[in-house]
């Protein structure tokens, strides 16, 4: 049988070399076969370390893989609850001067005491979205799922041994649609797939249950998007998703001037014209200067879902001068991280973990710090430069 001709005629699919070949030849097939259609050669993509049996959980059709420089910022002083101590930022990026800047931000930061940082919130949500017959059976639902919860929980948590649904809440009620939103604790994994099947376990619960009481429930879609997953979200914004994590420091004003070649009026300034005023006039839902910028970069470095830099790149930047210092701090009220599962057991992911100390369990909290302290030297770098005019010279030197 030649392999190359049935796959040309449909014979067989790609997709079905893995139980065929095993993963590691059927990807090597693959990428030949590609080679063979598009008349191309892959002198690049065919040389990677990561081993094709550890990630078949992460990628279907696999031919090879994609190199990202991989850069380090750093080290930089984290006075957190979980993050203690000098740490060193793996930053995966093609754009030419984002390590620099961070790394910029890593040593004031450092020189100027660390940064002071807190996770304030933690969960992971799945909203559903049920139909009813009017906007009376609607309220009739939402009502039975708030008296009702401690059985709902039991039921959800019946499916995991680490998901833990702590509320329903918002329900929210559009006609005669109604949208609970599940929100659990999800211990180290990022927990999506968690808490979906938690989920779905409790929706069959509800409506089983409401139809004994002849109130006709119809679950539409196991996600109703008010969940909000993977999109820009003023609910995310408001409410959290993942980590909500606070970063802050006091600079004094020799700090400032000696440092960011600036002062703290002019931060100021730059921060209220621009992360404010400017994120307003466009309708904005992040009141920032780049945090998509560093959670993107330390996204695929970890292993992250790379879909939610969508909503870690919301939140507010603040700068304040009170008792001639300026007070700089970010708030990112969702940031969806693991330190166990999904992408992070992908060898080099594994590693760029590991150079945080945050491989494993009992780690994304800590993790969840040190994001928000890249984050806050990042802010602070690219401000300092705006409010300096030295933007557009550093990326003159570094990014072109």
């Amino acid at each position: 049988m030649d392999i190359f001709e049935e796959l040309k005629n449909k014979k067989i699919k790609l997709y079905q070399l893995d139980d065929m070949l095993g993963h590691k030849e059927a990807t090597k097939i693959r990428r030949e076969f590609l080679e063979k259609e598009l008349n191309i050669k892959f002198n690049h993509i065919n040389k990677y370390s990561i081993s094709e049996e550890n990630v078949k959980k992460n990628i279907e059709n696999m031919i090879g893989a994609i190199q990202i420089p991989l850069g380090i910022a750093g080290p930089i002083r984290v006075n957190g609850e979980h993050a203690k101590g000098l740490f060193y930022i793996p930053l995966a990026t093609t754009e030419g001067a984002l390590v620099a800047s961070v790394n910029r931000g890593c040593s004031i930061i450092t020189k100027c005491g660390g940064a002071i940082v807190r996770v304030i919130d933690d969960k992971m949500t799945r909203a559903p979205c049920f139909k009813t017959r009017s906007v009376v059976e609607a309220i009739k639902v939402r009502d039975w799922i708030l008296k009702n919860f401690d059985k709902i929980k039991e039921v959800a948590e019946s499916t995991t041994r680490h998901g833990k649904l702590i509320k329903i809440e918002p329900i929210l009620i559009v006609g005669r649609n109604i949208y609970p939103r599940f929100c659990y604790k999800t211990g180290d994994a990022m927990g999506m797939n968690m808490v979906t099947i938690a989920t779905e376990e409790a929706c069959k619960f509800i409506v089983e249950e409401l139809k004994k009481e002849n109130i006709d429930v119809k679950l539409v879609s196991l996600s109703g998007n008010a969940c909000v997953d993977k999109k820009p979200s003023g609910m995310n914004l408001i409410e959290g998703r993942g980590k909500s994590v606070v970063a802050e420091i006091y600079l004094d004003r020799e700090e400032v001037e000696k440092y960011l070649k600036t002062t703290p009026e002019a931060i100021a300034e730059v921060n209220r014209l621009k992360n404010y005023i400017g994120s307003a006039i466009s309708n904005s839902m992040g009141f920032n200067a780049h945090y998509a910028n560093i959670v993107g970069a330390i996204f695929l470095a970890t292993g992250q879902d790379e879909a939610h830099i969508v909503e870690g790149s919301l939140g507010i930047t603040m700068a304040e001068v009170e008792d001639d210092k300026l007070y700089f701090s970010v708030t990112l009220p969702d940031l969806p991280l693991a330190t166990v599962g999904g992408g992070t057991s992908v060898e080099t992911q594994r590693e760029a973990l590991e150079i945080m100390g945050c491989y494993g369990s009992n780690k994304v909290l800590k993790f969840a710090e040190i994001v928000g302290a890249a984050v806050l030297a990042g802010e602070l770098s690219l401000l300092g430069a705006l409010a300096s005019n030295h933007l557009a010279k550093a990326h003159k030197e570094l990014g072109r």
